[in-house]
Formats: C-alpha cells, structure tokens, sequence
C-alpha cells in the first residue's frame, strides 16, 4: 500500500468531487432539448423536476427510487474518496425520503499507471460506507480513464404517498440544514495543501456522513419539501425549492453553518470555479443585503460535495425536529423559512 499513501489523488484532476458537475447554466440548456414528461404514468419523479432522483411507481404501495452520481477524487486518501462518493451517491435517496436498497459501482481508473491498491482502497472505503447504510453492493462497471473518478448508481424504495420532492414547500415552514457548508473551498484548500491534517479529517468527516439519521430522524415529522445540498450549493438547490414550490425563501445568514477558515481561506483565492458559476447561475433570483461582500456571496454559494438534507418542515414542528437532530449528533441548523411573498426568489438577511 506504499504507493497508494504517497500518491496525491486529487493532483491528478481539474477539479473535485461536486464541483466537476456540469453548471447549472450549462445543464439547463441541454435538458430543455430533452422531452419535458415521460408518456409513462408510473414515471412519479423524472426530468421535468428538479429533484436529486428517479421515482417509478411498481405497485400502488411500493415505488423505485433511482440515482447515479459520480466525481474525481475530492480528498487524497482512496479509502476516504471511496467513502465521500458512496455517501454522496446515496444521499439522494434519502433526500427523496426513501430507503437505500442496492448499488452498483461506476469506475473509471487509470489501471496501467496507478498502484492497484488505490482502487481497492476506494472499493473498500465505498463498501464500508454501503454497509453502514445497509445498503447492497449489487456489481458495477468499469473502464480504463486518465482521470480517475469513482460513484454509484442507486436504487432504493418508497411508498408513493411518502415521496419527497423539492417543489412542496409551504409558507410557514422552516429551512432545517443538517451538515455545514463550505466544503468545496475547504477542498480546493486540499488541493491546494493550505489544510493541516486536523482540517482535512473535519471536512472529511462531514461529507463522509450519512445523511441516514437526519433522514430517519425527519419520518416522524411533517416535510413539505426536502432536496440535499450538493454541487450547485446552499442557494442554488434552494432556489430549486423556490421556483418549485412558487414560494418565497428567507434565508438568515448568520444562522448557516460555516467551516472554520472558511471566508480566511476564500479571501486568500481557493474559490473553485464551480462556486462561481453557481453564484452567476442564482444571482438573479437572490436579493442579498446591502453591504454583503462577494465573499459571503461565494460562501452561500459554494459548490459542496456530499452536504447536508435542506428540509421544509412545518413550522410548528420545526424546533422540536432541531432539538431532536442535535441530540442524535446531527449538525444541523434552522437557517430561513418559507413565505408567500417574493415567488419563485430567496431573499438573504
């Protein structure tokens, strides 16, 4: 395994974990040449939305959730890559409300130029992480490539009165976020080795997480609306909400967890360019307060790599859901609420 500790998986990309997505900008365009609803009834979640999955109706109490996500390498150890994509890739069903069940690996290694060991380490780090969701590991695919780049497709279940979309949410609800942003300028510091070893296990540790006990935790209570927090960032997954919902979000921002060395490190230049496409993508939907520097821009912005669920919950339940998620180790925050006003945009105060 000699080889595998010296070599600097993320030297050897462009960019990293979420932030390789192709920008919203970009990706709005393709998707519109794509027909806008399947013919198919039982299609219950497809392209047409927004949302993090595929939802396909098999009976009239059991339905399919289906995702794919993958990246290059988002930190430099291959066992905790491994663990950052799974747990990244089954978010989504989780987000959707549903319950892992399978997945398959997608692999893309450079198989005749990298130690064989580093792709074990990352097959590991993803199969460890499957089974703390108790998820299958089903197969995969793989495929000689010069970048390496690791993810799952994922399929999970759901009654179909149970989905969770990201277009419901209602005026009153409260935002509940369940991990810190921050992430992708925390990575590109990696990249950068603006990090100690300290930092680099903090940020490690938040996107290796499973979302599966905040998801768990939110059954009991009343979600109108749930998305989690990835690639386009904070805001640009909560316009989604807005412009689904044709509601108005608020958003505090001294409430959103931060990183540490977040703003030091974004001030000193380590912004990816993810974070700035998603800032020029959502700059038009968003008011911010005057006087709010580019920086706190960027942040609420940043492109994040396995992040936290983004919950609607009535507003009525919505300290009580909190308190419970903080007792259980779950980082997580109310930072806005839903309104009638303003439609379709977020206003930051």
């Amino acid at each position: 395994m000699a080889q595998s500790e010296k070599i600097k998986l993320t030297s050897l990309t462009t960019k990293g974990g979420c932030g390789c997505k192709i920008g919203p900008a970009d990706l709005q365009q393709v998707m519109r040449t794509l027909p806008p609803k399947a013919a198919d009834p039982n299609l219950l979640v497809g392209l047409d939305t927004n949302d993090d999955a595929g939802v396909y109706k098999l009976t009239d109490d059991l339905a399919i959730v289906q995702t794919v996500d993958f990246f290059t390498p988002i930190v430099n150890d291959p066992y905790a890559f491994g663990q950052v994509a799974a747990a990244n890739a089954i978010s989504d069903i989780y987000a959707m409300g549903g319950t892992p069940l399978t997945a398959l690996n997608i692999v893309a290694f450079p198989i005749h130029t990298l130690d064989k060991a580093i792709l074990a380490d990352i097959l590991k780090g993803a199969g460890d992480k499957c089974k703390e969701a108790g998820v299958t590991l089903a197969g995969g695919h793989s495929i000689d490539d010069q970048e390496p780049k690791f993810g799952m497709a994922v399929t999970g279940t759901i009654h179909p009165a149970n989905i969770r979309t990201n277009a419901g949410a209602k005026p009153g609800d409260k935002l509940i976020l369940t991990k810190p942003i921050g992430v992708g300028i925390l990575t590109t510091s990696i990249k950068r080795d603006l990090l100690t070893e300290e930092e680099i296990t903090r940020v490690t540790n938040v996107m290796a997480t499973l979302n599966k006990k905040a998801a768990e935790i939110s059954r009991d209570y009343t979600i109108h609306a749930s998305t989690d927090v990835t690639g386009f960032g904070l805001l640009g997954h909560a316009s989604e909400m807005a412009q689904g919902s044709k509601n108005g979000l608020r958003i505090y921002q001294d409430k959103v967890p931060v990183l540490p060395r977040v703003r030091e490190l974004a001030e000193a230049g380590a912004v990816p360019g993810g974070t700035k496409n998603n800032f020029a993508h959502i700059e038009n939907v968003v008011d911010f307060p005057e006087g709010m520097d580019q920086i706190d821009k960027w942040i609420l912005s940043d492109a994040v790599t396995s992040g936290g669920l983004l919950l609607s919950v009535a507003g009525d339940e919505a300290e009580q859901l909190l308190e419970e998620l903080v007792k259980s180790g779950v980082e997580a925050s109310l930072i806005g609420e839903v309104v009638a006003s303003h439609p379709g945009r977020i206003k930051v105060q």
